[in-house]
C-alpha cells in the first residue's frame, strides 16, 4: 500500500457517476440532443420521449404519478421553490411555517429570507442525537401554518426523521408537509402517499448521478397543491420551472434511481456493514470519541464521531489522500463549528474535533481497513500533542480548569 493513494469516504457531499449511468447519458449528448420543448421535428420528440421516460421511472420510485415530478437543478433549487413557492402562494391562508434548526441550509436560508419579508417561522429544536419532539410539532401547528419543512435524512449527522409520523401530523392539521429527501431517495423507503409528502426534493448526484439535475414532487391531488414559481420564462414544467430541461441529467437520474431501487437491500447491507466495522475499529483503539447522531435510526452509509482533544481540520490534514468531511467549516475569517451539532447541544470543543465519513457504493473493506489504520495513527500523533489530553488521562476534566490569563 503506498501512501499516495486516494481514498474517497466523502459520500453525502457527491457521488461519483456510475458507469452504466454515464454511459446511458451518452447519446443524448451527441445523437439525441433535441430540446424537449421543440416538438415540430424527430430531435424535439426524441427528447421529449426520454424525459417522459425519466419522469415516469423518478415517479415511480417514490410512489408519485408521472405529471407531478418537476425537474431542476437540483435539491437547492426544490428546496427554494417548495418553500418560497408555497408560502408565496398560500400567504392569505397564513404567514406561518415550521422548520427545525439542524435542516440543510437550502432549506434554512429561504426561510431566514422569508422571515426578513414578514413570514413567521418556527425553529423546531432538536434532542442530543437530533431527533425532533413530535408533540413539539404538533404544538406549534396553527390555524395559518402553510408548511411544515422537515428533511428525512441528515447530511451532517445521518438521523433520520419519522416522516410517516410527521406526515400524519402535517395532514390532520391542514398543513403542507415539505420533505427534503435528498439523501435518502433510492436508499430508504419512501413513499409519498403512505407518508402524506406533498413535496419532495431530491438530487441525481448523492445517488451516482451527474451534478445539476434534480427534481421536485408537486402532489395533485388530496391535496392539490399549487405553487407560485420563482423562474419565469417558457412555462416549462407546468409553469413551475421554466428553462429548457438538461435532457442528459435528466436521463442519468433516472438511471441513477432505477439502479439504486434494484439494489437497494443488498446495498444498504453492504454499507452499513462498512460503516459498522470503521466504527468498531475507530472505538476499539482510540478512547474518547463520541458518535453523533442517532446510534440505530441513521443514514447506513453515515458515521459522523467526534475525536476529543484535537481539531477536526488538523486531524483531516493528518491524513492525506483520505477525503472525509470535518465539522467545521470556514465561514469568512473565522472557522465556526457545525450548527447541526450546536442545536444537538455538543460543545464547540467536540463540535470541532468531528469528522463525517460517508461511505458509498464503490467503498471496499479493504479501504474502510485502511482508513481506520489512518486515523487512528494521525489521531494518536494529534493526541501526543495535546496537554488537554494528557490531563484527561490523569482524570482531569479540562472544561472545570479556571485558566489564568496571566
Amino acid at each position: 500500500m503506498t501512501e499516495s493513494r486516494l481514498i474517497y469516504l466523502d459520500h453525502q457531499a457527491t457521488t461519483a457517476v456510475d458507469p452504466q449511468v454515464l454511459e446511458a447519458m451518452l447519446p443524448y449528448f451527441t445523437q439525441h440532443f433535441g430540446n424537449a420543448a421543440s416538438r415540430g421535428h424527430d430531435f424535439g420528440w426524441a427528447a421529449e420521449q426520454a424525459t417522459n421516460q425519466a419522469r415516469e421511472t423518478l415517479a415511480n420510485g417514490i410512489g408519485a404519478k408521472e405529471r407531478e415530478i418537476v425537474f431542476t437543478s437540483g435539491a437547492t433549487e426544490s428546496n427554494n421553490i417548495a418553500i418560497l413557492g408555497a408560502a408565496r402562494m398560500y400567504q392569505r391562508k397564513g404567514k406561518h411555517l415550521i422548520t427545525c434548526l439542524t435542516e440543510h441550509k437550502a432549506v434554512i436560508d429561504p426561510m431566514r429570507n422569508l422571515e426578513n419579508q414578514g413570514w413567521e417561522v418556527t425553529w423546531l429544536n432538536v434532542d442530543a442525537q437530533g431527533r425532533i419532539d413530535l408533540q413539539e410539532l404538533r404544538d406549534a401547528i396553527r390555524p395559518d401554518t402553510v408548511l411544515v419543512s422537515l428533511m428525512h435524512g441528515n447530511n451532517e449527522i445521518g438521523t433520520l426523521h419519522p416522516i410517516k409520523e410527521i406526515g400524519a401530523i402535517c395532514r390532520e392539521n391542514g398543513a403542507l408537509f415539505h420533505c427534503d429527501a435528498t439523501q435518502t431517495l433510492g436508499k430508504e423507503e419512501l413513499d409519498v402517499n403512505q407518508m402524506n409528502i406533498d413535496l419532495l426534493s431530491a438530487s441525481a448526484h448523492k445517488i451516482y448521478g451527474p451534478k445539476g439535475v434534480g427534481m421536485l414532487y408537486v402532489r395533485r391531488r388530496n391535496p392539490r397543491v399549487r405553487l407560485e414559481p420563482i423562474i419565469y420564462g417558457g412555462g416549462h414544467e407546468r409553469g413551475l420551472r421554466s428553462g429548457t430541461l438538461n435532457v442528459p441529467g435528466v436521463v442519468g437520474f433516472a438511471k441513477a434511481l432505477e439502479l439504486s431501487l434494484q439494489n437497494r437491500e443488498a446495498e444498504q447491507q453492504r454499507v452499513r456493514a462498512l460503516r459498522d466495522r470503521l466504527q468498531q475499529r475507530l472505538m476499539d483503539k482510540l478512547d474518547y470519541l463520541t458518535l453523533n447522531g442517532d446510534p440505530e435510526q441513521r443514514l447506513a452509509c453515515n458515521l459522523n464521531i467526534s475525536f476529543a482533544y484535537i481539531e477536526g481540520e488538523s486531524l483531516v490534514l493528518g491524513i492525506p489522500g483520505i477525503a472525509v468531511s470535518s465539522g467545521s467549516a470556514c465561514t469568512s475569517a473565522s472557522l465556526e463549528p457545525s450548527y447541526v451539532l450546536r442545536a444537538m447541544g455538543v460543545g464547540d470543543d467536540l463540535a470541532h474535533s468531528s469528522i463525517r465519513f460517508g461511505i458509498g457504493r464503490f467503498t471496499t473493506e479493504e479501504q474502510i481497513d485502511y482508513v481506520a489504520e489512518k486515523v487512528v495513527a494521525a489521531v494518536r500523533r494529534l493526541r501526543d500533542m495535546s496537554p488537554l489530553y494528557e490531563m484527561a488521562l490523569e482524570g482531569i476534566d479540562p472544561s472545570t480548569v479556571q485558566w489564568s490569563s496571566h
